[in-house]
């Protein structure tokens, strides 16, 4: 996938890069630059920035503001912290607790990116949100479901790493009726915690998710692709996230059979 900014709004742009399975499979990642109101700017993820991109993102920054932090909000997502902190030393650098614990040497802020401290300092600009009824940092490393879901209200924009993802068919199968769509990671199942109520917890997250973000008109997903309100032909946010709790409806009902 190739390196490019996409300006989703007047101050929201996502960065899409590559990232490689094996050194072959590009599956693509993201991080995303916000102008805040206060004229300063945050970076939500990271990600080693070529240097094509970083002139870029620094024509975009201008004398207009400082990034004033850089806030990684995906457990499993660490391949480009260190490159990214290295391009803004001035930052604060936020992370969650498996972050500092995979890079005790750089200089982490005390306040976590799941912490809702950090969530109530940038609520003039931002909400955050953290998948309840599963694991946050899964014991088994191939489990990446959880992350800290952030939106953009004023640009209506959600960024999200492997919770959510919105998948792009093949040619062939959108000529046979199939289209585009917005689902759950497939790593739920193995997410939700096996204990009395992690089904409900999970359901009632989902629930207000789409109450609360549900009038978003853009959706930056890693891994995958952004649905955009200037391109999208399909279902609204709020309809295709409906769509996505409907189908992972029988499996959490499953678990819930099982564990209560």
């Amino acid at each position: 996938m190739a390196d490019k900014i996409i300006q989703v709004a007047d101050n929201f742009w996502n960065i899409r890069g590559s990232f490689r399975i094996g050194g072959v499979v590009d599956i693509g990642t993201q991080a995303s630059l916000v102008r805040l109101s206060n004229g300063n700017f945050v970076i939500l993820d990271s990600y080693a920035l070529s240097e094509t991109l970083f002139d870029e993102l620094d024509e975009i920054l201008g004398d207009r503001g400082e990034i004033e932090a850089i806030l990684n909000l995906h457990p499993f997502h660490t391949v480009h912290v260190e490159r990214m902190h290295e391009l803004f030393p001035e930052a604060r650098l936020h992370g969650t607790q498996r972050h500092l614990e995979q890079f005790p040497e750089l200089p982490w802020e005390e306040v976590r990116s799941e912490d809702e401290e950090l969530h109530e300092w940038y609520s003039d600009d931002l909400d955050f949100t953290v998948p309840q009824g599963v694991d946050f940092i899964s014991a088994n490393d191939n489990v990446h479901f959880a992350s800290v879901m952030a939106y953009h209200r004023a640009s209506g924009t959600i960024h999200v790493d492997d919770t959510l993802m919105y998948i792009i068919l093949p040619r062939l199968l959108r000529l046979v009726g199939l289209r585009d769509r917005v689902g759950f990671h497939p790593t739920l199942a193995l997410a939700l915690e096996k204990r009395e109520g992690a089904a409900g917890e999970f359901r009632e997250w989902t629930a207000q998710l789409i109450e609360d973000w549900g009038d978003a008109e853009n959706l930056c997903a890693a891994h995958s692709a952004t649905l955009l309100a200037g391109s999208n032909r399909g279902a609204s946010i709020r309809d295709r996230l409906r769509k996505a709790q409907r189908r992972c409806e029988v499996l959490v009902r499953a678990h819930e059979l099982r564990y209560g």
